[in-house]
């Protein structure tokens, strides 16, 4: 249905029928009061960014959730509590708590990573009751925070690592300070508009001298393996002040030329760093003159990388240091040997990691599978299947009593989870996996939910069987593309490849590369149904190049089929949307296709989602997502004559909430459901309103 909106599987109940009006106007707020949304898990936790605690309270810990906002537990990780419920962003991308005073928190939005499918945020947010109450205090265009540091004794003097805009230039990106608390911000280090700050440290003992990790990155529209996320703006830079005034280190052994991401820690005089240098000396650095002199002590290729570059060096022993990644590296002798002190379960990617200064055998670890708390030095941890944090991208529900639903969670497999429960309470036996990948679809087939289909990485398809328990690939390509060059390949796919099964028998099942395939047996064979519907161009030329051009890389074949929408009402009625910015119908099933792209389509607006019209086989309505444009505009888009005329329905849209689900009501005709990076809204007139 809808992709990162929804970091929790959710329910609505609909109440109070309201009539379609001509013009729209409000309904009243009584037909409001009885909706509700509820929680039905899974309950293990999804992507934990960072992960903190209280000193002086060795039981009190928090973690930020790439989609499900912060987390507190009171008794070192059994239950956690959310705690931002109501603000303007649910990705977190930093924490931190006041050494003076643990009732203040600071949290950053916008999860940090080298990554196409990846949540922003809207700044900066401040708590002054331990999190029970939130204010936000300003920064909202900086869109993603890799890192805060507060003063030891002053609260109300922090520094925040922002690295920007991921998708387009930027001059919020750089190291901000404020002296009282957030009212005020200035801004003391800016590289350029394409290099944020990722990282800071600083030891507690020596505040007015800051280290800074400077990240030159930006991602395209497009699923790209090859595009390096690495410049010349990549560097350390160091403050003596506090903050207020920085400058850059070079020489030294430090690396030089175009640099990619940089992980940073500090104990007195020591500091490490993590350096990703593209075709050169990436590793483990580390100085122990206050960064004047680096040595290279570790060139695992393990402990440098874009995607995690987290360092934590224990508070009592500048030599034992960790690194984060897929699993967490421990070392005691300054880097030089790293030996692995977890991995999975509860986490296969860390990100972050925090040591209690007072009690240094207390751990809290912030990953993948969510946030896990270790008080005997990792020797056991925690359990991550208490934080109801997963993000599903997509999700499909069947016709059986209680209904199931069906998603791919980032990270961790497929679920299938009942709605209810026969004891009340949904738990660990009311969902288990039914094969597929783990941010795709997950669709039952109509009118036998024993068979279930999901997609996957590279062009992959499953075919579960609930009688059985067996998983099958069907997948329609024997060659995945997982990790390639898009035009090195036969078929293409991206982060997310779309299923769809046809309304009618026998419910052909649809799967979207940059052609449509459709299999009539539950994908034991398949057929080409489609031509090249992304956009691409055969007569494309320097498509070497096309990673630096939006129209060269649609033309280059960049693009994918991203959205397949049978008409519920006409048998052979098909619309295909593609993340390029392509709408294509076909009224003969797949015989002849006509390109119906609305004027108002943006170049690379990605066709999230399609909803033809259950009443109307000439009617659809198409959601498109901008944020990877680098905007934040909606666009939703009506069709009454198949495609030959669009109209834009964004009527009580704020024009800060991109769209990224559509869905007609199939009972009440102009009833219509949207979903947004931040809210759901419904509309009663055909989209002409929304609220």
């Amino acid at each position: 249905m809808f992709q990162r909106a929804c970091f929790v599987l959710l329910t609505v109940l609909l109440v109070s029928p309201v009539p379609v009006f001509a013009s729209w106007s409000p309904p009243p707020t009584a037909v409001y009061q009885s909706l509700h949304w509820r929680s039905i898990g899974p309950f293990r936790g999804g992507w934990a960014t960072m992960a903190v605690g209280v000193p002086s309270q060795p039981n009190v810990y928090y973690f930020g959730a790439a989609d499900g906002g912060v987390w507190k537990t009171t008794d070192a990780g059994r239950t956690w509590q959310p705690l931002m419920q109501h603000e303007g962003s649910a990705s977190v991308g930093a924490i931190a708590v006041a050494p003076s005073n643990p009732d203040i928190l600071y949290v950053g939005t916008g999860q940090v990573a080298a990554r196409y499918d990846i949540a922003g945020g809207d700044g900066m947010y401040k708590s002054s009751d331990g999190g029970k109450s939130w204010t936000h205090i300003g920064l909202a265009d900086t869109r993603h925070i890799g890192r805060i540091l507060i003063d030891p004794e002053d609260p109300g003097r922090v520094l925040v690592a922002a690295l920007g805009h991921i998708f387009d230039a930027n001059p919020e990106r750089g190291v901000y300070l404020t002296t009282d608390g957030g009212e005020h911000w200035k801004k003391t280090l800016f590289i350029n508009e394409d290099t944020g700050v990722v990282d800071l440290a600083s030891d507690p003992n020596h505040p007015d001298i800051v280290y800074a990790a400077a990240w030159q990155m930006r991602m395209h529209p497009w699923l790209d393996y090859f595009q390096p996320q690495a410049g010349p703006g990549s560097g350390i830079y160091k403050s003596i002040n506090g903050g207020a005034t920085w400058h850059r280190l070079t020489g030294g052994g430090l690396p030089s030329g175009e640099l990619g991401r940089i992980g940073l820690a500090v104990k007195g005089d020591t500091v490490y760093a993590t350096i990703v240098v593209p075709g050169g000396d990436s590793g483990f650095y580390r100085s122990t003159d206050g960064g004047a002199r680096w040595e290279l002590v570790n060139t695992d290729p393990e402990l440098a990388s874009d995607y995690f570059s987290r360092v934590t060096v224990a508070p009592n022993d500048a030599d034992a240091v960790f690194v984060m990644g897929r699993s967490i590296h421990a070392s005691t002798d300054g880097g030089k040997h790293f030996e692995i002190v977890k991995g999975a379960p509860g986490g296969d990617d860390y990100h972050f990691m925090w040591i209690n200064p007072r009690y240094p055998d207390h751990w809290v670890t912030a990953a993948d599978q969510g946030c896990v708390v270790t008080v005997n030095g990792g020797k056991s941890w925690s359990s991550w299947y208490n934080q109801p944090t997963g993000q599903f991208y997509h999700v499909a529900t069947d016709n059986r009593f209680p209904y199931w639903i069906y998603g791919g969670q980032q990270d961790s497999g497929t679920v299938a989870v009942a709605s209810r429960a026969p004891d009340g309470a949904i738990g660990p036996r009311d969902w288990h996996p039914v094969g597929g990948d783990e941010r795709d679809f997950d669709l039952p087939k109509p009118g036998n939910p024993n068979l279930v289909f999901g997609s996957g990485l590279g062009g992959y398809v499953s075919r579960w069987n609930a009688t059985t328990h067996q998983v099958t690939d069907v997948s329609p390509w024997p060659v995945s593309s997982y990790g390639s060059d898009p035009r090195t390949v036969k078929y293409r796919y991206t982060w997310i490849s779309p299923l769809a099964f046809g309304h009618d028998e026998p419910h052909p099942l649809y799967f979207g590369a940059q052609v449509l395939f459709r299999s009539g047996n539950d994908g034991d064979s398949w057929e080409i149904a489609s031509p090249d519907l992304s956009g691409a161009s055969p007569q494309a030329r320097h498509c070497a190049k096309a990673t630096g051009s939006l129209a060269l890389a649609k033309a280059c074949g960049f693009g994918v089929i991203f959205s397949i929408a049978p008409s519920p009402v006409a048998k052979d009625t098909l619309w295909v949307g593609s993340d390029d910015g392509e709408v294509s119908l076909t009224t003969d099933g797949g015989k002849h296709w006509a390109n119906v792209t609305p004027e108002a389509m943006p170049l690379w607006g990605k066709v999230n989602a399609i909803a033809p019209s259950p009443f109307d086989a000439d009617a659809a309505y198409v959601a498109v997502d901008t944020h990877r444009l680098g905007e934040r505009r909606p666009i939703v888009l009506r069709t009454t004559d198949y495609g030959k005329h669009w109209s834009e329905i964004i009527n009580g849209l704020p024009p800060d909430e991109f769209v990224q689900g559509i869905v007609a009501d199939p009972v009440r005709k102009g009833l219509l459901f949207a979903a947004t990076n931040r809210s759901v809204y419904v509309s009663f007139s055909d989209g002409d309103g929304w609220q």
